[in-house]
């Protein structure tokens, strides 16, 4: 295979190139082994080409094997895995009666650690995944004879947790529990994450275990207390990573202008991001370089990888066949095949979701495409890590979207660069989250008060309490007692996919392609839409959302489908207010009531917009947390003769692309509305509110930095070249109302307005 070309030759000197920056190279630092760990682990390790640890492997080692709770928060490829099997391995050699537990986001990854161990070859190590895929003679083997099992918060919260009698033996010698990938617990699904992670230490403990928790996770800021919110105890945090690095070539990618495409501003819009990123796949492979595309959605990988294959086709037909794409949705074959060949080097272009951007020990990757802002630097970062994971040479690109937060970022590169990455945003006790998870533990064993406050915060009684004048809970002398026959653990879906999976089944031949989660389908499977499948289209004929069905039928087309919605909303209740000037900014409960109204036919190259349809919905009623801010008569009055509504509109699509900047969420985790004069307020209203029942942290993150958030979006705004709005200022990809009115001008002045008041204006 030929060797990969120097950056500066993929590059290739083109302005699409706006910020090139050399990550030089860096040393590793070992230290000897420590003294307990298993000689047969050293021999094993040994093996494998590994003769020495780095230092931070070891600092977390006699941390853990002290019995110290650690988080592991040291840069990609940095060894974090060996850092825990130090401790939990010497552990379960040492004591055939022990037991560890290893928890990921995902099954790809549970499955690859597995594999990973399998290889050491360590007589004694019984170790399985137990998942939704495992079979159910495999899990009465898991449950009775594994001592290390691979599994996922998913199942310990719906399997493990409410019939642990079966899980006795397992449970009563658990050692460890490792919770890998950390950064990923975040948001309402690492709320979930963390209640789950006490009702398992709860259960443990009736059954007389102490396990240690370790968790292992990217770069983040504060992983002491991210740690210590996901598991409710006191963590020590390893940041000082001693492993080796290779050189990384980091570039800021603008597609360029699309050609034939008339725009209203002075300027063409660029060209879609999705074929950017196919392009520059397709010429990578075609040069010998492996790559991976991380692309923010399902369809966009299956576009990717579709536009990608058909551009390798008319070089060499053969390399074509090595082009594909990974997401979820898959059946669990196609994705145990697809992450195979990509591990044995089959594959030398794969375009996937962020499902890939985990830990999954891939060789050999030269090179990794991120299409369109990923959310947070931390996720930047860790898809970048993958390239290059063995040292050497590796490029990591960042291909910007007309988007106000990738604009923002191709015009301050230091963002990326020289900003530390975000703050981990979870809230276990968020009463959406908290009260569901105390009914499921009251099923696994009665609840007392000492109980409830020693595992699940202070909250926890009066929640009890609440529950039981519901009639959902009964409380005796000896506690809360749940009485209904049902789980209550089935009512929670940890990560916001309530309802039935919709089912994609071809019309023809009745195959099953996939699923797609209830939420999404009203959005991505509706009537019309645009579904692709390892690079072949299909069109959804109908959508059944009673029989969770959506039939399609194969057909080529030139074009993808974006959904439009609308939303009103009400506040529920203001939790903080604080003046800006004669401006308010403010937080609370809000109720969002949200439909989508129909869909737009764009072109697949170009983004051109070809066509829009209305469509029927159901409404969606979604209460949440929000964040927004007010301006009064006189300071309306005092902006002239402007669309109040326009500029509130431009001024709330500006505000939910850069909130990302501030939180860890993505836009799509947000939603927005505006209006010239709210009920509620009595004023010009606009709000930003999370997209997840209870809140997620985003709104509330948004309240605490709101003003470097809204002066990053009025400089995004002033400072893009289009006349009167465009995507990468105040368009938004997901509008219901088609991107009108918006009034970009009269959006900066109102931001102008609101900002003199903010105090953090300072004397200016």
């Amino acid at each position: 295979m030929a060797s990969m070309p120097s950056p500066d030759a993929v590059i290739d000197g083109r302005p699409q190139a706006r910020h090139v920056r050399r990550l030089p190279e860096r040393p590793g630092s070992p230290a000897p082994w420590p003294a307990w760990v298993s000689p047969a682990l050293i021999d094993s390790l040994a093996g494998r080409g590994i003769a020495e640890p780095w230092s931070h492997q070891v600092e977390a080692a006699e941390r853990a094997h002290a019995g110290d709770p650690v988080i592991v928060a040291t840069g990609t490829a940095s060894g974090k895995t060996l850092a825990l099997w130090l401790p939990v391995l010497s552990d379960l050699l040492d004591d055939d009666r022990g037991t560890a537990l290893y928890l990921s986001p995902t099954k790809a990854l549970a499955h690859d650690q597995l594999r990973a161990l399998e290889s050491l070859e360590l007589p004694g190590i019984r170790a399985a995944t137990y998942d939704g895929d495992t079979p159910p003679d495999e899990r009465t083997w898991v449950r009775s004879h594994a001592n290390y099992v691979f599994s996922n918060p998913d199942l310990v919260h719906r399997s493990m947790l409410p019939r642990h009698t079966a899980w006795s033996r397992f449970l009563r010698g658990l050692r460890y529990i490792v919770l890998d990938e950390a950064h990923h617990y975040r948001g309402m699904f690492g709320s979930h994450v963390a209640v789950v992670v006490r009702r398992l230490l709860r259960v443990a403990h009736i059954y007389g275990a102490s396990p240690v928790v370790l968790c292992a996770s990217a770069t983040m800021a504060d992983p002491q207390r991210a740690a210590e919110r996901l598991i409710g105890a006191p963590v020590h945090a390893i940041t000082t990573d001693g492993a080796p690095h290779g050189a990384l070539t980091a570039v800021l990618w603008e597609p360029p202008e699309a050609v034939g495409i008339a725009d209203k501003g002075d300027r063409a819009p660029r060209r879609s991001t999705i074929a950017e990123t196919a392009d520059l796949l397709s010429d990578l492979v075609c040069s010998g370089v492996r790559t991976l595309a991380f692309v923010r959605s399902r369809r966009g990988a299956e576009t990717v990888a579709m536009l990608a294959r058909d551009s390798v086709d008319e070089v060499d037909g053969d390399l074509a066949t090595r082009v594909a794409a990974y997401r979820g949705g898959y059946l669990a074959e196609e994705r145990r095949a697809l992450e195979a060949d990509l591990r044995d080097g089959r594959l030398m272009g794969l375009a996937t979701t962020n499902a890939l951007e985990l830990g999954i020990d891939i060789n050999g990757l030269d090179a990794v495409l991120v299409s369109g802002w990923p959310g947070t630097r931390a996720s930047l970062w860790q898809q970048w890590g993958r390239a290059g994971r063995r040292q050497g040479e590796a490029l990591g690109v960042l291909v910007a979207r007309e988007d106000p937060l990738d604009r923002y970022v191709l015009e301050h590169p230091g963002v990326i660069f020289d900003q530390p990455v975000e703050t981990v945003v979870l809230d276990p006790a968020n009463p959406h989250v908290l009260g569901p998870h105390l009914l499921a533990a009251a099923r696994e064993q009665p609840l007392t008060e000492d109980d409830a406050t020693a595992w699940f915060g202070p909250t926890a009684v009066p929640l009890l309490e609440s529950l039981t004048a519901d009639g959902l809970l009964r409380r005796r002398r000896t506690g809360w007692f749940w009485t209904s026959k049902e789980s209550p653990a089935d009512r929670i879906d940890l990560r916001g996919e309530a309802g039935t999976p919709i089912r994609l089944v071809e019309d023809d031949t009745g195959r099953l392609l996939g699923t797609v989660e209830a939420a999404r389908a009203p959005a991505t499977v509706h009537a019309g839409a645009v579904y692709v499948h390892q690079g072949e289209t299909y069109v959804v004929t109908a959508l059944d959302l009673v029989e969770a069905v959506a039939f399609v039928r194969r057909e080529d087309v030139d074009f993808s489908t974006t959904a439009s919605e609308v939303a009103d909303y009400r506040i529920i209740s203001t939790d903080e207010e604080v003046a800006w000037g004669n401006g308010r900014l403010a937080r609370g409960e809000v109720e969002v009531t949200s439909q989508v109204v129909g869909y737009l036919r764009r072109r697949y190259a170009t983004g051109e917009i070809i066509g829009e349809e209305p469509l029927d919905m159901p409404e969606r009623m979604l209460r949440t947390r929000g964040v927004w801010w007010t301006l009064s008569d006189e300071q309306i009055t005092s902006l002239g003769d402007i669309d109040v509504a326009g500029a509130a509109h431009a001024a709330e699509h500006a505000s939910i692309g850069l909130l990302p900047l501030v939180a860890t969420c993505d836009r799509w985790d947000i939603g927005g509305v505006s209006t010239p004069l709210h009920p509620d307020t009595g004023r010009c209203t606009v709000m930003v509110y999370d997209g997840h029942p209870g809140g997620a942290g985003f709104a509330d993150r948004g309240f605490d930095a709101a003003h470097t958030w809204l002066t990053a979006t009025r400089e995004t705004i002033a400072s893009c070249r289009c006349d009167s709005g465009c995507p990468s200022c105040v368009q938004s990809p997901k509008c219901g109302n088609g991107n009108e009115p918006l009034d970009k001008a009269s959006a900066v002045r109102m931001l102008d307005v609101l900002l003199r008041g903010s105090p953090g204006a300072g004397a200016g």
